[in-house]
């Protein structure tokens, strides 16, 4: 069942990543904001409205074909499933896709507040979709001793709850703001047809993100032994946290800027080195954390029912191998933000086909004798899926920095920021480690407990001694 739940995830959410927050911070943020500084708020509005009935429309369609071909979705997608991990899955997928209508919405609205620079709202809107999920879990189970499929059809409907109400949250000061909402098909509005031709290039490179992901962590690896789907799952949970919280944190927040401040490259540079240096001073030792301490994760969160010690360990070395293209990975964000302030859709979009495909390719190799390799009764091969993400992310992070040094010169954080962060990083890990072994036999959580507190306040506070903090001042 946990299985099925990562597929079905999984599946409509290639057509949210397609329609939503990432192609909109793209294409409808710069314009929109764009007509926002110049005084234009009509004209804004209008963009707005426009971009609001357009994604109305395609979402709406796509939503109802995917409850229509469910079956034929999920045997194309995860043809290594049958039986009652299949018919799970379709069932969800039907109830699934129509969330992702409402999360595609609930991306317009976010665009629409950060070109007001209005951002707590937007990012704290997906708490009530998380809510909704758990809520449905504790009712079906707590409540009904639901169990199996009748518990996971819970969480979905749970999960199309929470879909309408993110968007619906947001509403009435996107109404506020824009003084009226008034959807329509207006090709002609200022700013569509600019936002429709920087939209294109980012939905393909989006789309094969997108599939790509589906091939990595559904098709592959729903071939690999039973459970490696799970462990994508938990794996994918970990592995998208700091890239949300702190890469895609720092760039939504300088889109705006970056949009606004396009012919000033000095400014630009200045505004993507310290977006880096943030990115750098949380990413670092979140990969430290996980690479060493990654079994530690998974059993401070994870522990429990019919999740065990073998689970935890191989969640952890899955996790571990994510992680080392974790920094490449939220550095890349804050990198593809500047290009789009610069209007250039093409070019990252044109970078990431290409790491998709390495994934792809090394990923796929490397996991085949990696599943032959047993802990306990789990196998390794989803951990082989984790390295061909990790080399895929740093090449796409060493070429977008080549090509965006032609564009504005140099804006990395330097060498001497790097060195502070890392230094501090494995030392704290040096002493969270020497706890970890003096808290050897103590059971599972405590443990993980001691040993996570002690490495996140030894960095916290050898940063500071060093004069490295989360707003770096860089020359």
């Amino acid at each position: 069942m946990a299985d099925a739940w990562t597929a079905a995830l999984k599946v409509p959410n290639v057509i949210q990543n397609l329609l939503g927050e990432g192609s909109l911070s793209a294409s409808f943020i710069p314009a929109y904001a764009e007509l926002e500084h110049e005084g234009r708020t009509d004209d804004a509005r209008r963009l707005a409205g426009a971009v609001l009935g357009l994604l109305l429309a395609v979402a709406g369609a796509l939503a109802l074909l995917g409850v229509m071909l469910a079956p034929l979705v999920v045997d194309l997608v995860a043809f290594g499933m049958s039986g009652e991990r299949r018919d799970a899955t379709v069932g969800l997928v039907r109830v699934l896709f129509p969330m992702m209508g409402f999360l595609v919405l609930s991306a317009w609205a976010l665009g629409v507040l950060n070109s007001h620079r209005r951002f707590l709202l937007s990012y704290a809107a997906p708490v009530l979709w998380n809510l909704c999920i758990v809520g449905g879990l504790l009712l079906g189970a707590q409540v009904l001793a639901l169990e199996g499929r009748a518990l996971l059809m819970l969480m979905g409907w749970g999960a199309l709850a929470g879909g309408v109400l993110q968007f619906l949250v947001q509403l009435p000061l996107v109404v506020r703001l824009l003084g009226g909402v008034r959807p329509s098909l207006d090709t002609e509005a200022p700013g569509v047809r600019d936002a429709v031709r920087n939209f294109v290039p980012v939905v393909g490179a989006r789309g094969l993100e997108s599939l790509s992901g589906l091939l990595r962590e559904v098709t592959l690896a729903s071939l690999l032994a039973e459970g490696a789907l799970s462990v994508l799952g938990f794996v994918q949970t970990l592995h998208v946290l700091p890239i949300s919280l702190f890469g895609l944190a720092v760039a939504a927040a300088e889109l705006p800027e970056l949009a606004r401040e396009r012919s000033d490259e000095a400014r630009i540079a200045a505004r993507v080195r310290t977006g880096l240096a943030r990115v750098q001073f949380w990413v670092v030792p979140t990969v430290v954390g996980y690479v060493l301490f990654g079994q530690r994760v998974a059993t401070l969160l994870f522990l429990g029912g019919r999740f065990g010690a073998t689970d935890a360990r191989v969640t952890g070395l899955t996790l571990a191998a994510f992680a080392l293209g974790l920094l490449a990975s939220a550095s890349s964000r804050m990198l593809a933000n500047a290009f789009y302030g610069l209007r250039d859709t093409g070019t990252p979009a044109r970078i990431a086909s290409v790491r998709i495909v390495i994934s792809l390719l090394v990923g796929g190799l490397l996991m085949v004798p990696l599943d032959r390799i047993a802990v306990g009764d789990r196998f390794l091969g989803a951990a082989g899926l984790g390295l061909g993400s990790a080399v895929a992310a740093w090449i796409e992070y060493g070429t977008l920095r080549v090509r965006l040094r032609g564009r504005i010169g140099t804006h990395g954080p330097g060498l001497a920021e790097a060195a502070k962060v890392w230094s501090s990083a494995l030392a704290s890990a040096a002493l969270a480690y020497g706890v970890d072994r003096a808290l050897v036999g103590v059971p599972g959580r405590p443990q993980a407990l001691g040993t996570l507190a002690v490495f996140g306040v030894a960095y916290l506070a050898l940063t500071r001694l060093l004069g490295t903090t989360v707003r770096p001042r860089l020359r």
